[in-house]
């Protein structure tokens, strides 16, 4: 498998820790989107998109970091990142999209960018901007957690599930903007705990070939 990634990318961040729990094998394969190499022809004939991640499989390349998770689950089911029964397995999806898909788009790279230009907003808007989402969508995380978390180390009963592997990124970014995350201090501990497993660690940032 190839994995074509930044390491700041929290969605390829995701998948990375993804392949780290199902202790598949992967090459990394870094894009470096500052200069916009996700544009460029080469990678857009992989990921019309034109986004990381993308994973690369046996010749098929799929984009979208939950789709990309979701096919690892099918293709290596051991250990499961989704709980058994058809209910939980909803709450704890309904957490992970809470995040890939209400808090994170909202703050992507490109949305800060179009923010910027052609809108024309300073950085301390931008910042604005990027904290206020970030304590709309963690608000209503820490209470479900608080109602679904089995042992205070887990976002959803007492095992690493889809939703753990959204909300470390997410985390990551939020310390990165300098966010006010005092409040959340549910969410806090949770995230403390994954990051020190193994998977996660080695997922991280700082432990990417690419990490300047």
């Amino acid at each position: 498998m190839k994995l074509y990634t930044y390491y700041r990318s929290s969605a390829a961040y995701r998948v990375r820790i993804a392949l780290n729990l199902k202790g598949i094998q992967y090459e990394s394969v870094p894009v470096n989107l500052l200069p916009g190499a996700h544009r460029q022809p080469e990678y857009l004939g992989r990921n019309p998109q034109g986004l990381v991640p993308a994973l690369e499989d046996d010749g098929a390349v799929i984009g979208q970091s939950l789709a990309v998770i979701e096919y690892l689950e099918e293709s290596h089911p051991q250990p499961p990142l989704l709980p058994r029964s058809a209910l939980d397995r909803a709450r704890v999806r309904s957490m992970a999209l809470a995040i890939a898909c209400d808090v994170h788009p909202l703050n992507n790279l490109r949305v800060l960018n179009y923010l910027r230009s052609p809108l024309g907003q300073d950085e301390a808007a931008v910042d604005t901007w990027y904290r206020h989402w970030i304590a709309e969508g963690f608000r209503g995380l820490e209470e479900e957690v608080r109602r679904w978390s089995g042992d205070g180390h887990h976002m959803f009963g007492t095992q690493v599930t889809l939703a753990d592997v959204c909300l470390v990124p997410q985390m990551f970014n939020a310390r990165r903007f300098k966010c006010n995350i005092e409040p959340f201090s549910t969410l806090r501990a949770i995230c403390a705990h994954l990051e020190t497993l193994p998977a996660f660690a080695r997922a991280a940032p700082a432990a990417q070939p690419d990490a300047v």
